[in-house]
C-alpha cells in the first residue's frame, strides 16, 4: 500500500472534524436531517459502494427484485447517517440519559454468560449501531474491551479513538489484541470484536453465508475454545417505533471446539439478525471478495 501524505491525511481530518462538529453543535432535530443528508451524499460522491451493496443483495437475495434491493441499499445510507449523528453526540451521553438512546432486549443471555465467570465475548457486526452499542453497555452495565482496527489516517484514527472511550470502554488494537482479550475474559469481563467482515485465506475458513461461501476469521472461534468463554450475538439496531436502538442479546451460541464449525455457527448467528434488519448492515463492504481457489472474482 501506498504511503499516504501528511496533506491527504490533514484535508480528511478536517472535513471529519467539520462533520462531527456539525452533528454535535446543532439541535439533535436538525443533526438527524444532516446525518441523513451525510448519509446520502457518502452515496452519491462514491457510486462504487452502491454497486458492491447491488452486487451483494443480488446473489443473498437472487429472489428479491431490483427496486427491493434499491430500498435497502437506501436504508443502508440512512443507517450509516445515524450511526454517524449518535457518534458525534457521545460527549453528551451519560448514564443518566442513555436510556433515550439505547434500551436492552434479551439482557437475560448476558446475564447468564457472565455467571459462568469465564468472560463474554460478544460476537457483533457492522449491523444497526456497532459504534453507539459498546459506548452504551458501559454505561448501561459495565465497561468492555472493544477491539478496534487502527484507521489509515491517524488523525481520523485519533478522533474516533478519543470518542469510543469516553464512557470508560478500553480499546484493544486489532495489531496485537489476542493476550489482552485472554487477560479480560479470565477477569470475567466482556470482549466486543466484529466478526463479519471479509478475511484472508490463510488466517480464516470457507464458511456459508446467505448460501455463499464467506472467508471468515478463525480467531474469535479459538479465543472462545481457549478461554471458554461465553459468546454472545449482540447487535445495537433501530428501532423507527420507539426512535431509539435496541442492543439485542441473543442465545448463547454453543462452541465445540471445531474452529471451522464454530466460525460457522457464529456466522449463521450474524446472518439470522441481518434477516431481521437487512437495511441496517454494511452491505456495501465486500463480504465476499475472498474467493476458494479456482472461483472467479466477485466484484469488478
Amino acid at each position: 500500500m501506498a504511503q499516504r501524505s501528511r496533506l491527504r491525511n490533514r484535508i480528511e481530518a478536517a472535513v471529519a472534524r467539520a462533520v462531527v462538529l456539525s452533528l454535535e453543535k446543532t439541535p439533535l432535530s436538525v443533526a438527524r436531517w444532516l446525518g441523513g443528508f451525510y448519509g446520502e451524499l457518502l452515496d452519491r460522491a462514491i457510486p462504487r459502494l452502491r454497486r458492491t451493496a447491488e452486487r451483494n443483495l443480488s446473489f443473498a437475495w437472487p429472489e428479491r427484485d431490483a427496486a427491493w434491493r434499491a430500498r435497502i441499499i437506501d436504508g443502508v445510507f440512512a443507517s450509516i447517517g445515524r450511526v454517524l449523528t449518535a457518534f458525534a453526540r457521545f460527549p453528551e451521553i451519560t448514564a443518566a440519559n442513555v436510556g433515550e438512546w439505547i434500551g436492552y432486549q434479551g439482557f437475560e443471555h448476558y446475564e447468564l454468560a457472565k455467571a459462568r465467570g469465564k468472560g463474554v465475548l460478544f460476537a457483533t457486526a457492522h449491523l444497526g449501531n456497532w459504534e453507539l452499542s459498546a459506548f452504551a453497555h458501559a454505561l448501561l452495565t459495565e465497561p468492555m474491551n472493544v477491539v478496534v482496527r487502527p484507521l489509515d489516517n491517524p488523525e481520523i484514527d485519533e478522533i474516533v479513538e478519543t470518542r469510543r472511550a469516553l464512557s470508560g470502554n478500553k480499546l484493544l488494537s486489532k495489531r496485537d489484541f489476542a493476550r489482552g482479550i485472554l487477560k479480560a475474559l479470565k477477569e470475567n469481563e466482556p470482549v466486543g470484536i466484529l466478526v463479519d467482515q471479509n478475511s484472508t485465506a490463510d488466517s480464516g475458513a470457507f464458511v456459508p453465508f446467505f448460501g455463499v461461501p464467506a472467508c471468515s476469521g478463525l480467531t474469535f472461534a479459538k479465543l472462545a475454545a481457549r478461554s471458554g468463554a461465553a459468546v454472545i450475538p449482540g447487535f445495537a439496531v433501530w428501532d423507527s417505533g420507539k426512535g431509539r436502538y435496541l442492543l439485542r442479546f441473543y442465545p448463547q451460541v454453543e462452541i465445540t471446539g471445531d474452529a471451522a464449525a464454530d466460525t460457522a455457527a457464529i456466522q449463521r448467528a450474524v446472518e439470522t439478525a441481518v434477516r431481521e434488519y437487512p437495511d441496517q448492515w454494511l452491505w456495501i463492504h465486500r463480504r465476499w471478495k475472498t474467493r476458494p481457489e479456482g472461483e472467479p472474482r466477485m466484484y469488478d
